[in-house]
C-alpha cells in the first residue's frame, strides 16, 4: 500500500511505502503535532527559535524534538494535561491565546481496533478523560467504539492506552497551515 500527498524527505526515506512506516507516522502523521495552541504550521516553523524552552518544561515529557529541531508531540509517550507550561516558556510569538482550543486535530479509529476482531477491548474509553469515546453494547457481540468528536481535546490519552495503535490522529486546515 503507497501513501499520497508524502513529503519529499519521507519519500526519500522510504516511507512511501506504509509498511516502513514508524508507529508515531502511522498514528500521527507526517507533519509533526505542534505543541498545544502553536500558530499555524509555517509560521510556527519561521518564528521557533529551537531553543527547546518548550521541550524541557513539558510535565508530561511529551514534547520531543522533531525533524530540524523543532518540537513536536509524541502522543505514544503520553497525553497533554494542557499545563500551559509550554506556551509561558515561549519568549517568541509563536502561540495562539489559551483562550483558544490548544488543537484542532481529531481522533479515529482504524479497522484494527481490538473491538472489529470480535475482542472486548475499552482501554481508550477507560483513558478519555473528556467521555469524546464510549461504547454502545451490541445484542450478541462485542461492544463498539462510538466517537463524540466535540468532546474531544486532542490531548491523546487514547493513544497511548490503545493496545494495539488502532487510534490516528487527523488533520484539519487550520492545523496544516491552509
Amino acid at each position: 500500500m503507497t501513501v499520497e500527498n508524502l513529503p519529499r524527505r519521507n519519500f526519500l526515506r522510504g516511507q512511501f511505502l506504509t509498511s516502513l512506516q514508524s508507529e508515531q507516522v502511522k498514528q500521527q502523521g507526517f507533519q509533526g503535532i505542534r505543541p498545544p495552541w502553536a500558530i499555524e504550521h509555517d509560521r510556527f516553523i519561521q518564528g521557533c527559535t529551537r531553543c527547546d524552552a518548550c521541550i524541557q518544561i513539558c510535565e508530561t515529557k511529551i514534547l520531543i524534538k522533531g525533524d530540524g529541531g523543532f518540537p513536536e508531540v509524541q502522543f505514544s509517550r503520553g497525553e497533554c494535561t494542557f499545563c500551559q507550561q509550554c506556551v509561558d516558556a515561549c519568549s517568541q510569538p509563536i502561540f495562539r491565546s489559551t483562550s483558544e482550543p490548544a488543537w484542532f486535530h481529531q481522533i479515529e479509529i482504524t479497522a484494527n481496533c481490538l473491538t472489529q476482531k470480535s475482542v472486548e477491548c475499552r482501554s481508550c474509553e477507560d483513558s478519555c478523560e473528556m467521555r469524546a469515546i464510549r461504547f454502545k453494547r451490541q445484542l450478541g457481540g462485542v461492544s463498539q467504539p462510538i466517537l463524540d468528536l466535540e468532546s474531544c481535546n486532542g490531548c491523546g490519552a487514547c493513544i497511548k492506552g490503545c493496545p494495539v495503535s488502532a487510534i490516528k490522529v487527523l488533520f484539519t486546515a487550520n492545523e496544516l497551515g491552509k
